[in-house]
Formats: structure tokens, sequence, C-alpha cells
């Protein structure tokens, strides 16, 4: 197990990058501590899998350094770093039976031949295989494949940290739920770093003890669920967290008060007057419907989702969800939404606002 240090780290894909433009990874400066299971959340294209395959040695960064526990491991090999990652796609050996795939990794390494077979059954277990053991890998199903690689990756207790890459995109929604549960139980039982590479919020959310959310190269909030549902420090990180994402709306903000288009909105606290992009940001949560109070909407639809409803409205050329419970009788006379003055958000420029006299916190505009 091992703390990760990203220290100044960016990455190009050009030999003479010119510009932040043209850096794949812009310039990241983290400690991610021993021990704490991780997820990288972004969508395609973000910078996820280049992280991870410069952590894994894959990949040399254009800049910067990367350290395991203080020590210097950005020129050292994979080999050296002892790791173990699992791809998104399956990477098993056909000819040998699932036994001994799962056990390839401890007898390279000159394990006690008692103690392969203990880990290899107790994987077995772990990954729904057990019966399957002594069945060659030619012929089995993908995510079948998928499980073995995964397995794999855990067998050994002595890595310094597990990398996964979208590990479950071939893996059928039921196992998917079972694998992710036993990577959680892993990390409880065992202790290791790990960092999970993934598109999917509920994969992250219910995986991870932290969330790195990327956006364009850059990690724009590291938190913990509630953080990252309670304070998106970024628009994206609102977008992106939560179905339907945070509602996002230009605004004039002074005092405890926004004004979208002559319509005053109360705000849970007092910030400081802002020039430029300035919008608010809320859950459709925290939205209300209402009679005569609030901006005026028109209802668009309404899902009936089973334990809620999701009210589609629209304010002029905005767009506005909001999150009604089951039993809501929703009247055609309802044409206004409230928000709860304590969960609007305010961002100048994408990021998150602090309140007047409030602290800021890395990546917020105080």
């Amino acid at each position: 197990m091992a703390k990760i240090t990203l220290d100044n780290l960016a990455h190009s894909y050009l030999p003479n990058p010119k510009s932040m433009d043209d850096f794949a990874l812009k310039e990241l400066n983290y400690d991610w501590a021993d021990g704490e299971a991780y997820a990288l959340l972004g969508s395609s294209g973000c910078g996820k899998s280049t992280l991870l395959n410069i952590i894994s040695g894959l990949l040399h960064p254009s800049q910067g350094r990367i350290l395991f526990d203080g020590k210097d491991v950005t020129g050292s090999p994979t080999a050296e770093r002892n790791i173990a990652q699992v791809f998104q796609f399956p990477v098993v050996y056909d000819t040998m039976t699932v036994r001994d795939n799962l056990a390839f990794p401890l007898r390279n390494r000159g394990v006690d031949a008692a103690i392969i077979a203990e880990r290899v059954q107790k994987i077995g277990k772990m990954i729904d295989m057990e019966n399957m053991l002594d069945r060659k890998a030619r012929g089995l199903t993908a995510d079948a494949k998928q499980k073995i690689s995964l397995g794999r990756g855990m067998v050994r207790e002595d890595v310094n940290a597990l990398l996964f890459d979208e590990p479950l995109t071939v893996i059928d929604p039921h196992m998917k739920w079972e694998l992710r549960t036993q990577l959680k139980k892993l990390h409880h039982d065992f202790g290791h770093t790990m960092i999970y590479v993934t598109h999917d919020q509920t994969e992250a959310l219910t995986f991870a003890d932290k969330v790195v959310v990327m956006f364009d190269g850059r990690v724009v909030q590291i938190g913990t669920p509630e953080e990252l549902f309670e304070k998106p420090a970024h628009t994206f990180v609102g977008y992106f967290i939560g179905s339907p994402g945070m509602n996002v709306l230009p605004a004039t903000v002074n005092g405890n008060v926004a004004v979208i288009d002559g319509h005053e909105v109360p705000l849970g606290a007092r910030y400081t007057s802002r020039q430029g992009k300035v919008e608010i940001g809320v859950r459709p949560e925290y939205c209300k419907l209402s009679e005569t109070q609030g901006l005026p909407v028109k209802i668009r639809r309404i899902e009936d989702v089973g334990r809620h409803k999701i009210v589609r409205a629209a304010y002029g050329a905005h767009d506005i969800n909001i999150i009604a419970n089951e039993g809501d009788n929703i009247g055609a006379d309802m044409t206004c939404v409230t928000f709860d003055p304590d969960h609007v958000n305010v961002y100048a420029d994408d990021w998150l606002v602090s309140p007047s006299g409030a602290q800021g916190t890395k990546g917020e505009a105080a």
C-alpha cells in the first residue's frame, strides 16, 4: 500500500505542446492517501485513463513526477512499481485454466504453493467462479473472462495499489453490483490503495471513499459523494453528478439575493457582487412547484419513475428540472418554482463562490 503523490504532473501526446490546450492532462498537484479508495470520474476524453496509465508506468508524463510513499517512481517500469492493474477489456491466458490464471501472479513471485491454493480458492469464490476453477479460459464468455482478470488483479495482498480502468464494462448489471460490493469488502479487509476509473457516477459513488471528478484534463473536485452532491465545486460536477443534474441559471448576485431577469431568488448566505459570468446552481431535489411564488415556468412533461416524479419545466430558454414526491398532485395552476435558499450555490466563471466572510476551499472563488 502506498501514498501516491502527483507533483506538478502534466501530459501532452504532442511532441512540442505550445499551450495548455495541447495537454490531455493539465497540471496536477495532489496527495492521495495510503489505503483509501478513489474513483476517477468524468466523461470520455477527460484524462482519466491517461492519469491512470501514468501512475501505473505505462505512460511517461511530459512533465512532473509520480511518488509512492515519497519515492520518485516516474522513471520506474511498471514491474518495479508493485501495482496490479485491471483493464477495460479482459486479459486472460486462454490455454490456462481459471485456477492457473488466478495463480499466475503469485507463482511468478515464488509464493508458497499452500498460500497460492488458499488465495485462489478465496478469490474464486469472491468472483463467483469457484465451480469453474478447473475449466480452460478459452470458450468462456467475455464477462467471465473479465471476472478472471479482476480476480488476478486482486489475488496479491502485497501491492502498493490496485488500479481499475473501467473494469465492469462487459459485466452484466447484476454481477456489476456483486463485484462492486466485493471490491469494497476487499478494500475494507486489506486496506489497499485503490484507484477506479469510470464514467458511471453510480459506480464511482458506491465504490469510493473519495471521488476525483475530472473535466477537460483537470481535477475539478475531490470529495465524498455527499460533498459532490451538496457543494459541487464546479458547474460540471453539478451537471455530471445527480440524475437529473443540477439546474444552472445565469443571474446577478448581490448580498443574499440573486436576480434572474428581474425575478428575485433568496440565497441562504450573503455574497459580494460579481462581474462576468455569474450563475446560481440548485439541485432538482431542492426545487418546489408553487401556484403563486417564485420563477414562472412552463411544465413540458412529468416523468413518473416510481420513487418520485421528475418534472421537466422551462423558464424562458432555460430548462429546470424539479423532483416531486410520488404522491404529490401537480395541478395545471402550478406555474412557478421556488428554491430552498440554503441549497442554492453561486458560481463565478463555473467555480463555486464562498459566501462573504467564509473561507474558500481549493477550487472555490472566495
